[in-house]
């Protein structure tokens, strides 16, 4: 019995020996080091937050007591190193120059924050692993820096809605007339030419006032994994060109709100190539003319459709009526000569969920 009371001790203290191990390993592994601790700690220290802002955030909650791995919204890698940071949402201001020394730095996320300041006096050459940068809605204006274009490993790029912030002028009284982001020097084609790996585009707002066979020939050359490019309210000038049909895996596509690109019907050219095609937004931009055929062979994909806002004429084709996978559509405020569309048409669309036929005269009754 002595005997069998020994061995079972002996279990215990191998059981507990084994399974302390593995996580022990762990930590060491995830341990942060010291270096990226003091750059972290450096943004805490430039950092801020807005007098109203009442709820804990991340950087309140960072420990220099604890490993800078096992704080909130930071991600390291195996060896310690700090490979992403999240901040978004938090309402600082201040400045993140210490970020700059953290070299294996792939991811930042630092939207809808309040900032109230250019983009030139940060050295965005020196993150060259970057792959993810979102800066929308903090409030940067002014010129795009140069140094964005040299991150050629970037897989996602936002820069939009730094118009939606306010800020407040050395009287501390608000304006609405954000100065926001623009591109000149580089201009669009600069930016983005070395961006091979891209494969989302976020530039909503951004001031390109560029004509479109400049932005559109250089989206399709230079970027040939895009499949996400969302540029409403650009101020995008001149005739929608052909190039535009030349990005097959495009997914979602938002150009909406530039009220000075042109196109019309001879202008779509809607093949397969676009058969990844699931979002596609051209509201408010001087389409005119008929609706192009949507044909469900060309866009079999298609969820959602935004045509709104326009000066479309003529019939709605039969062939929209084909897109059996549409979930959202809208038409309205456009100048059909269908003044009295009959509803149950729309019956057709099994799977939509939103129909916006706004300011347009619907009859109900059966097909034809």
């Amino acid at each position: 019995m002595e005997n069998l009371g020994i061995l079972i001790a002996l279990f215990f203290l191998f059981s507990s020996s084994t399974s302390l191990h593995p996580s022990s390993h762990t930590n060491l592994q995830n341990h942060c080091l010291d270096v990226q601790r003091s750059a972290l700690l450096q943004l805490q220290h430039h950092l801020y937050y807005a007098p109203n802002f009442t709820f804990s955030s991340k950087l309140e909650l960072w420990d220099p007591n604890t490993h800078c791995c096992s704080w909130k919204g930071v991600t390291c890698d195996a060896l310690g190193h700090v490979i992403g940071i999240d901040l978004s949402y938090q309402n600082i201001s201040g400045n993140f120059h210490s970020i700059f020394n953290l070299h294996h730095l792939q991811r930042l996320n630092l939207a809808g924050n309040n900032f109230n300041t250019t983009l030139f006096q940060y050295e965005f050459g020196k993150l060259p692993k970057f792959t993810h940068l979102n800066l929308s809605a903090s409030c940067f204006h002014g010129q795009i820096p140069v140094g964005i274009s040299h991150l050629t490993r970037l897989v996602s790029l936002d820069l939009s809605y730094q118009e939606d912030c306010y800020w407040r002028n050395d009287q501390n009284d608000v304006s609405f007339d954000y100065p926001t982001l623009k591109l000149e020097k580089p201009n669009f084609k600069i930016l983005i030419k070395k961006m091979r790996s891209l494969r989302e585009l976020y530039l909503d707002g951004v001031n390109i006032s560029s004509p479109s066979s400049e932005w559109c020939e250089t989206t399709s050359l230079s970027l040939p994994k895009l499949s996400v490019l969302s540029m409403s309210n650009c101020d995008l000038r001149g005739h929608f060109p052909a190039e535009f049909f030349l990005l097959p895996k495009m997914q979602r596509i938002d150009i909406s709100g530039n009220s000075r690109l042109m196109a019309n019907y001879q202008n779509f050219q809607l093949t397969t190539l676009w058969s990844n095609l699931v979002e596609l937004d051209l509201s408010h931009i001087n389409f005119n003319g008929s609706i192009p055929p949507f044909h469900r062979s060309g866009v079999p994909n298609l969820a959602s459709l935004d045509l709104s806002w326009n000066h479309l004429s003529g019939s709605i084709p039969s062939s929209l009526f084909t897109l059996s996978t549409l979930q959202t559509l809208s038409l309205g405020y456009n100048s059909f000569s269908d003044y009295q569309l009959k509803l149950d048409m729309f019956f057709q669309l099994s799977n939509l969920r939103l129909l916006d036929l706004s300011n347009m005269s619907l009859l109900i009754g059966s097909v034809g």
